[in-house]
């Protein structure tokens, strides 16, 4: 009897044991649907390893959104790519590289990306000039800001503004159910300037806080496009505080212009993409 009792007991512990494990394969909540979208800073490049898929777009499989993807469990379809401008969301950026909407379908359950900062060459023409006239000034004064004015601030609002807000709708229109996180770009200088920072990222004292009011246009552009939209908005404005290019190795998220760590320089680092990936977690309420 004894016997017969035990295997009894170890029946109804099996079935027991199959009814809660197939019950919580039946309620696993399904797998997200996840394409990244977006320029350097989503395509992390400089960070190492390289997405050896596809060169061209220089794009890193350390980026955000593999971060993202590998702490949540989502299923990526990365599409980032250097250089990006918000028109090769819908158009080819290069040979053989889709227009980057073409990824989204009606089942996309999330949507991610930096974009803008490409459109008008903003960044590049802005850092190029700001340079290039602090080196000629030996660092003082604001030349960049004497010489440009509010340039690069009307071409964000006439062209980067309006050209965002048309991509997010465009989104929405592909992937009609995906939540949509369209992201601030982290800060690239300090709020004034840094003497000891002038080897590495040579601006003049007068024009880093001129490069700072450009990139926070840029970024409220984004902000205001995604507001409109229905998109959520992922704000580094404190989180990036004291992260900038400045900052020592293992504290800066973006590299500096000149004696950085990545061939891609005033781009973020493998720490800035995890902190990218992290603070679009918590903001998106994912992990």
């Amino acid at each position: 009897m004894p016997a017969v009792r035990n295997v009894m007991i170890a029946s109804t512990v099996a079935g027991l044991l199959t009814a809660c494990f197939t019950g919580t394969a039946a309620h696993a909540a399904p797998q997200v649907d996840y394409v990244a979208l977006g320029d350097s800073y989503s395509a992390g490049s400089g960070v190492l390893p390289i997405d050896t898929s596809n060169l061209l777009c220089l794009r890193s499989t350390a980026n955000y959104p593999h971060v993202l993807a590998t702490r949540t469990g989502a299923r990526l379809k990365d599409v980032t790519c250097g250089a990006a401008q918000t028109k090769h969301f819908s158009a080819s950026q290069y040979p053989g590289v889709p227009p980057q909407l073409d990824a989204l379908s009606a089942d996309t359950d999330l949507v991610t990306f930096t974009m803008g900062g490409n459109d008008n060459n903003t960044f590049i023409n802005a850092l190029t000039a700001c340079g290039t006239a602090g080196i000629l000034s030996g660092g003082k004064g604001s030349p960049c800001k004497d010489k440009n004015g509010t340039s690069f601030v009307d071409q964000i609002e006439a062209n980067t503004y309006p050209a965002l807000k048309k991509a997010l709708q465009d989104i929405r229109a592909k992937s009609p159910g995906a939540r949509v996180a369209a992201l601030g770009y982290p800060w690239i200088t300090p709020a004034t300037a840094d003497p000891s920072c002038f080897a590495k990222l040579p601006i003049a004292a007068g024009d880093v806080p001129y490069l700072r009011s450009i990139q926070a246009h840029l970024n409220s552009a984004v902000q205001r496009a995604a507001q409109e939209t229905g998109a959520t908005y992922v704000d580094f404005t404190q989180a990036s505080e004291g992260h900038d290019a400045c900052k020592p190795v293992g504290t800066r998220w973006i590299e500096p212009l000149l004696f950085g760590q990545s061939v891609v320089p005033v781009h973020p680092n493998a720490l800035g993409e995890q902190r990218m990936a992290e603070r679009t977690m918590s903001v998106l309420g994912l992990g």
